[in-house]
């Protein structure tokens, strides 16, 4: 099959769609191809979410608007199959891939998941079938390591016995579906005639702009874009630290400074989590391993964003100087407000910090089911609480009650969630990230 073939298939919505990887991002998009027409193949290595997924049951938890409703109609209709079996693909014409690309302890990226996934599909692989990398990956890895898989594997050439794209993804737990839709998106191609053909793929369920591009600028595009914004939320995170030392309120500092126009500051915060910005940074600093690149910039703010669960720690110090033997509420283990997804998340730091302080630590999360339960009774006889995840269900926290189960009226802020007039105004002692304007 010839890319022109498999475009007009793609155009009529008669090519068969594989996804490998139904986790966060995987499972929306083979949800949208099948409500738009398209009949879609996904797989995954765990039995228990295919099992959920075939039953028409979203496996992903938290808030996502849509997502389960989505998948149960597609589910229905018979447009979506879970399988754990690569042998269900042979007849796909198109196959993404949304596998996790994490770096090990020393940043370097580890890419098991992908290189299995290209490994199984390569014995299964359609002739002329296109084959689409969506997760994140260090720039160069379409060049260095997913074509000579595919090729070595499959013993045909790209551009002949088979096309290769990458289209980073770019999407948030809690808004899964809107980013899908609305965020603009870069279709790297092995040819500008492959490039075409993904635009007029990915043009079913993304609104937005569709830009075609090569694969290095595609990889670039999305490691450089999340390497931003954690260059931007250390500053924000270094200026709180700055405005602590200096006895000043980093909330109205940030308040007064985006009044210049031009002048935007992100937020700072307990830490930095997922599964992206910790990540790409990484993948973006070690693309340039072995040349002639000094990286200096990335690893600092790396650094910064890295220790913010110690400062938490710092934080909650200033009022208890020992933490032995103290019981101290976490609230939230998510690393995102209103999502399920602990990935990375900055509070498995900051309890592995407590406990190494001696200290114990209660967990309440309300979209992680191993700490939810009753935010009362989790504070019973704790000496504070430190507020890590900015999940709006503590919007209606009853400081009341929160005050008579505590041992203490210490609350630890680090998202800057509470009104701090209410809070204090309620009899707690109000320790706020980049606030000691007036907390001695």
């Amino acid at each position: 099959m010839s890319i022109a073939e498999l475009h007009r298939k793609i155009e009529e919505r008669s090519a068969k769609l594989a996804v490998i990887g139904l986790g966060y991002v995987g499972l929306p998009v083979a949800a949208l191809f099948a409500q738009k027409g398209f009949s879609v193949s996904g797989v995954d290595v765990k039995a228990e979410r295919v099992d959920l997924i075939n039953r028409g049951i979203s496996p992903i938890e938290g808030k996502e608007p849509g997502l389960a409703e989505l998948i149960g109609g597609v589910v229905q209709s018979g447009k979506l199959r879970a399988t754990l079996d690569y042998a269900d693909l042979k007849d796909c014409d198109v196959v993404l891939i949304d596998v996790e690309t994490p770096v090990n302890h020393a940043h370097i990226p580890e890419y098991e998941a992908l290189r299995a996934a290209l490994k199984s599909l390569s014995a299964v692989l359609k002739n002329g079938a296109l084959v689409v990398i969506e997760s994140t990956i260090m720039p160069g890895t379409m060049h260095n390591v997913v074509l000579p898989i595919l090729e070595e594997n499959t013993g045909r050439k790209c551009g002949q016995g088979f096309f290769l794209g990458n289209c980073p993804e770019r999407v948030m737990p809690g808004k899964l579906l809107q980013n899908l839709a609305a965020m603009s998106r870069v279709v790297g191609g092995d040819s500008p005639e492959t490039a075409a053909a993904m635009r007029s793929l990915y043009s079913n369920i993304v609104q937005s702009d569709l830009d075609t591009a090569d694969w290095i600028t595609a990889e670039l595009v999305k490691t450089v874009e999340n390497t931003y914004r954690d260059v931007q939320i250390a500053f924000a995170n270094e200026t709180a630290m700055i405005c602590e030392a200096l006895g000043a309120d980093v909330w109205r500092v940030r308040e007064l400074v985006r009044k210049s126009p031009g002048r935007e500051m992100l937020l700072p915060g307990a830490g930095v989590g997922g599964h992206c910005i910790p990540k790409d940074p990484w993948l973006l600093a070690s693309s340039v391993k072995g040349l002639d690149v000094r990286v200096r910039l990335i690893p600092a703010a790396r650094d910064i964003n890295s220790f913010m669960p110690n400062h938490m720690l710092d934080l909650l110090k200033t009022r208890l100087s020992s933490l032995k033997g103290r019981k101290i509420l976490v609230l939230g283990y998510a690393y995102l407000e209103d999502s399920d997804d602990t990935r990375d998340a900055p509070s498995s730091y900051f309890i592995k910090a407590l406990e190494a302080e001696g200290a114990q630590a209660m967990v309440h999360d309300p979209f992680v089911k191993e700490y939810a339960g009753d935010l009362y009774e989790k504070a019973s006889g704790c000496d504070a609480a430190v507020l890590m995840t900015a999940h709006s269900e503590y919007r209606q926290v009853d400081f009341k009650r929160l005050k008579a189960a505590l041992k203490n009226c210490l609350l630890v802020d680090g998202r800057n969630f509470w009104d701090k007039t209410a809070v204090m105004e309620s009899g707690f002692d109000l320790v706020r990230l980049g606030d000691f304007s007036r907390q001695g």
